[in-house]
């Protein structure tokens, strides 16, 4: 391992870490982490993987930065709206990191664009705001398997789970947590239903740990696991989340083997 002093600066309180060390280090400079979303939950967790010098790290989203998102989008400022998120991010994470590689995909993710867009990265983070997408993230990341780490929130509350069900470990993929996506109108959107600003921080930098765990391979993996934060009650639970042998994408005779359904 050949740091610069720059580095070994910058880096001095991973590598003092025996956890991480020089070795884990080097791990995190070689990544390549996709992040789905320059939003609530995408902009701590954006922020927090380039100051931990993650090597290469991308985020798609093809929304502009709109006033509304200032409440808890803490990677914008008020001078960037009407800026693309993207490029709003990325200034911000330069600023932080300018050794740090960072890609912008200026683009909705469909089904045309994801495995290209998910090939090119090691880990994808996931902190989107609709179920159509977190399916399709979820259903690409297994078919090329690819480690995906999930959060989501609402209100005053968020949920964080890793999903390796493309890997052969005979883990649990985000299918068989939630089997279909629900009724339109029958879950309420942020908009709709309203979230904690700061709660995007929490969940969002939560999300972070787990991905930099999972590029240095350290620590208790939250595949097979869903964590549950509760701002209101100060309360964090761990529950099992057990792969489901009919799951139609990562159980025993799956149904779904490619993403031409969301073509249709």
């Amino acid at each position: 391992m050949d740091f610069s002093e720059d580095q070994i600066q910058r880096y001095a309180r991973h590598i003092v870490l025996p956890e991480v060390g020089g070795a884990g280090q080097q791990k995190l400079l070689e990544a390549r982490v996709l992040v789905i979303g320059a939003g609530g939950l995408g902009a701590p967790l954006l922020m927090y993987l380039a100051a931990a010098g993650i090597g290469t790290l991308g985020v798609v989203d093809d929304d502009a930065v709109d006033l509304s998102n200032l409440q808890r989008q803490v990677i914008h400022t008020t001078k960037r709206i009407g800026d693309p998120k993207v490029d709003s991010a990325g200034e911000t994470v330069t600023g932080i990191n300018p050794d740090v590689s960072f890609v912008p995909h200026h683009t909705r993710l469909t089904s045309e664009n994801v495995d290209e867009l998910i090939g090119a990265y090691n880990i994808v983070a996931d902190g989107s705001d609709n179920f159509e997408t977190r399916f399709l993230v979820n259903d690409a990341c297994h078919l090329a398997g690819k480690t995906l780490v999930s959060a989501a929130i609402l209100r005053f509350e968020g949920q964080i789970a890793t999903f390796r069900s493309g890997l052969g470990g005979g883990e649990p993929c985000y299918r068989c947590l939630y089997r279909e996506p629900p009724a339109p109108g029958l879950v309420p959107s942020c908009a709709e239903g309203g979230v904690l600003g700061a709660l995007a921080g929490t969940v969002g930098s939560l999300q972070a740990v787990e991905v930099l765990k999972e590029v240095m391979q350290i620590g208790e993996t939250l595949a097979g696991s869903l964590l549950i934060y509760d701002a209101l009650s100060a309360d964090m639970r761990k529950m099992r989340l057990p792969r489901e042998v009919d799951c139609p994408l990562c159980g025993d005779t799956p149904s779904i083997t490619d993403l031409s359904a969301y073509a249709a």
